[in-house]
């Protein structure tokens, strides 16, 4: 085997970077490099660096790439179907364990952790979606349910349906949060509208609506802190 050839050259470079990570940990190594190896656990005789350099930059950064749908990063990133399952793999576990972090205690006292797990699940979907954190008597989380995906227009459909799930789980309070696909985490007026809705059939009952947050590429908004709830 040469110097020269291509397999030698990656192995070495992999092995170093096994070393910086081991050594230094996580930071030790740039977005493209974690890309890189992860790629090269699927495609152990390639040079997967300019791959991870495509991606990074089709997809806007590390979170878009872990966050992209499977068919997404199959065309644009002309991956192998074991390629996109070690992504959306490393993807499943940074959100178990952005996940846990918020599990088990009061979630208005663990904001932060919960804004990083809903950014990481949320913030580069492809598509609109609608999800709502069920809180006990104690604002500890006991239920995060999809509960829709595409526009969120037909409120009195959302109204209903949120407020009876709400009864059927003995759910305290409520925390609303969607996504805009835009990158623009502005609410619309009817996120606005929707909000208020749900705040009016839930007070009678006893279920409190702590917020809705708008979760984008571009940052949050949070209803409850622009005075719009």
């Amino acid at each position: 085997m040469s110097d020269a050839d291509p397999a030698h050259d990656a192995s070495g470079h992999r092995a170093r970077l096994r070393a910086r990570l081991a050594e230094h940990g996580p930071e030790a190594l740039q977005d493209h490099e974690l890309i890189e190896y992860l790629l090269a656990l699927a495609i152990p005789r390639r040079d997967t660096k300019p791959m991870a350099r495509r991606l990074l930059a089709e997809f806007g950064g590390i979170g878009g790439v872990l966050g992209a749908e499977p068919e997404a990063l199959a065309r644009k990133g002309e991956l192998s179907e074991g390629a996109v399952a070690a992504i959306k793999i490393a993807e499943a576990a940074a959100l178990r364990l952005l996940r846990s972090r918020v599990a088990e205690r009061p979630v208005l006292s663990s904001w932060q952790a919960l804004l990083d797990y809903l950014r990481a699940d949320m913030a580069h979907r492809a598509v609109e979606r609608v999800r709502v954190l069920h809180l006990n008597s104690k604002n500890i989380l006991i239920r995060d349910e999809l509960v829709s995906e595409g526009s969120i227009d037909q409120a009195a459909v959302y109204v209903r349906e949120i407020i009876r799930r709400a009864i059927d789980l003995g759910s305290v309070a409520l925390i609303l949060v969607h996504n805009h696909p835009s990158g623009d985490p502005t609410p619309s007026r009817q996120d606005i509208a929707l909000t208020r809705e749900i705040v009016a059939a839930g007070k009678p009952l006893g279920i409190t609506v702590h917020d809705h947050v708008v979760i984008a590429g571009e940052g949050h908004a949070s209803l409850r802190a622009m005075g719009l709830m």
